[in-house]
């Protein structure tokens, strides 16, 4: 049977966006990630992060690098209760990465790459699920997947009224908990 999952990006989702946070000692988790958490994971959804990573594709820090913080950062999340069903990441970048990692992909957002990815791995019912991003290439992801509710999580860098097409914009993770309809089964 399949199962919703609630799609978090990382940076400037899960924890505050900075330049290419690749060590534990440089994450700042985002006010709320926990709480919000605990409560989809509670209603019977799967915590999935997807995150566009392309530090590894310019050379900033190693795949190994990015694992490392992963386990971290899941254990972390373990702490407080809540279980990170996946990570799925992006390396590449079609034109700063280097070597192999400099091309156009699939999974690069707003391509729709790893939410499918993760949809086959994990039986995640795409239409019932939930998609938080702060940026609009987030947003394109979840819509060109078929991800049920795309949100944009507003930080300091966007500007009051952008378009979006996202199904609303939060201007906190807390906010999502509103969401009532969310947590119906």
């Amino acid at each position: 049977m399949k199962r919703r999952a609630l799609f978090l990006d990382r940076d400037g989702v899960v924890n505050e966006e900075r330049d290419y946070v690749h060590r534990a000692e440089d994450v700042h988790f985002t006010e709320g990630v926990f709480d919000v958490c605990r409560a989809f994971q509670g209603a019977g959804y799967l915590i999935v992060v997807i995150t566009n990573q392309s530090g590894i594709g310019r050379g900033y820090y190693t795949e190994e690098d990015f694992q490392r913080l992963n386990e971290w950062m899941k254990g972390e999340f373990a702490g407080r209760g809540v279980t990170v069903d996946g990570i799925y990441f992006c390396p590449h970048h079609p034109e700063e990465g280097v070597g192999r990692y400099r091309t156009y992909c699939q999974c690069r957002k707003p391509a729709p790459g790893m939410l499918l990815e993760a949809s086959d791995d994990l039986d995640i019912d795409l239409e019932g699920s939930v998609l938080v991003g702060d940026k609009e290439s987030d947003i394109e992801a979840g819509l060109r997947a078929g991800v049920g509710r795309n949100y944009l999580f507003r930080t300091n860098s966007q500007a009051e009224g952008e378009k979006t097409r996202a199904t609303k914009t939060l201007e906190s993770l807390g906010d999502l908990l509103k969401e009532r309809d969310l947590f119906d089964k």
